[in-house]
């Protein structure tokens, strides 16, 4: 089949490139892509949340697929417009999408649903912003009810700061802490049947030990040594079924990803949030993992044929990525800057490690590939446990050169026992 992906980052790098590698896909398009991206699809620039731009696009290249990768997109009704064209297309329409895009409306689906998670308010005015941060106490949980690229939410033991980010929002959910470790995991789905991948878990702060502002998220591994191996069957129960059931009784059925962000409390699995796409960084690191083809599992959600398609496969091995970070990344990034060791990461530590491209682009002068965004690069690597992967990870981000940029050290050290 043809395959258009729209998105330009790690997590849309990841998708080509697990795309790239798939049998059963004859070509491969990218809009608008980047510089890692390029070298294993077509690239095509487009306004990537203008939705009839997308579908002349699909329709123009005759795809077979179109997999809408980041947030934006989805809430703006992209995949509507593709689907109205005949296009199959894996990812939410604008109505279902709103799961990502307004706690709120999260919250909501959550309580009819009967899914756990965190009590919480939802406040538009400073008096009632007051009264919910006093209703909850430290440690302070808040978050901007619109879309704010896993930036809008602050976890705080300080009253002022909490109150200031939830004075600069227009609409906020402040919300009790949850306590426990956190995971992501995703789900597949045509809008009835639900098919989970394998858990993950992120890093959001911005530096080693958790330390520092909140991120896009710092790095990733999968699987979860240290989780109940009965997780995924009870989050399936207890928590993807009862909201993709949910929206479908709405009237909004949820087809494409569903990310369910998840702390395992000590009063059970609680969600955190939801999103309406695959997640960066964890992306890098379940795809890794996963020995079907994506294009057949992706397909069958678009069509709504995923009843039919056999157990999906993996790989016994473990995948860890780091993300090297631009200067003053949460920031506002330094861009411009010329990257180094690509070519040498290729030749020396390929296949059980590569680099996956966030914030890249080609340098119109030079032809060097320079960085492009807050998060550059995601340096992916599998191998057979974590502390494998891990040590393949770091010895070929070591080989990465990017004046002011800056790396965790710690990403999955504790899971692999090394902390």
């Amino acid at each position: 089949m043809k395959v258009l992906v729209i998105g330009g980052g790690a997590r849309e790098h990841a998708l080509c490139r697990s795309l790239s590698l798939d049998p059963d896909v004859t070509a491969l398009h990218c809009a608008p892509g980047n510089a890692g991206i390029a070298e294993v699809a077509e690239l095509h620039t487009v306004d990537a949340v203008d939705g009839a731009a997308v579908a002349d696009l699909a329709q123009r290249l005759e795809a077979d697929l179109v997999v809408v990768g980041p947030e934006a997109p989805l809430v703006a009704g992209v995949a509507d417009a593709v689907r109205e064209r005949g296009v199959p297309v894996f990812g939410p329409s604008a109505q279902a999408a709103v799961l990502e895009g307004s706690k709120a409306f999260a919250k909501d689906v959550m309580a009819a649903a009967g899914v756990p998670t965190a009590r919480s308010y939802l406040c538009t005015t400073p008096a009632e912003i007051d009264a919910a941060l006093d209703a909850f106490g430290a440690p302070y949980v808040v978050k901007d009810d619109g879309l704010a690229a896993g930036k809008g939410v602050v976890v705080t033991e300080d009253v002022e700061t909490a109150r200031a980010h939830a004075l600069a929002c227009d609409r906020v959910v402040i919300e009790e802490f949850l306590d426990g470790p956190e995971v992501s995991l995703f789900a597949v789905t045509d809008g009835e049947t639900v098919v989970p991948l394998q858990p993950a878990q992120d890093f959001k702060r911005a530096h080693d030990a958790d330390e520092g502002p909140n991120t896009g998220g710092m790095g990733a591994y999968s699987p979860l040594p240290w989780a109940d191996p009965k997780l995924v069957d009870e989050v399936l129960r207890t928590v993807l079924q009862p909201t993709v059931d949910e929206l479908r009784r709405r009237g909004t059925p949820f087809s494409g990803l569903l990310y369910a962000g998840l702390a395992i409390t000590s009063r059970g699995v609680r969600v955190i949030e939801f999103n309406a796409r695959f997640g960066d960084p964890e992306t890098q690191v379940v795809l890794a993992r996963l020995r079907t083809p994506l294009s057949v599992l992706l397909h069958a959600a678009a069509t709504g044929t995923l009843a039919a398609l056999p157990p999906l496969r993996w790989s016994d091995d473990a995948a860890v990525t780091v993300v090297v970070a631009s200067h003053n990344y949460p920031g506002t990034p330094r861009t411009g800057d010329p990257i180094g060791g690509l070519t040498e990461v290729a030749e020396q530590d390929a296949p059980g490690a590569y680099v996956l491209h966030a914030g890249t682009k080609k340098d119109a002068a030079t032809g060097e590939v320079v960085s492009a965004g807050g998060r550059v690069l995601s340096v992916t690597a599998t191998g057979t446990d974590l502390a494998a992967a891990r040590e393949r990870a770091y010895r070929a981000l070591g080989r990465i050169t990017l004046d002011g940029s800056h790396h965790r050290t710690d990403i999955a050290a504790r899971a692999a026992g090394e902390s």
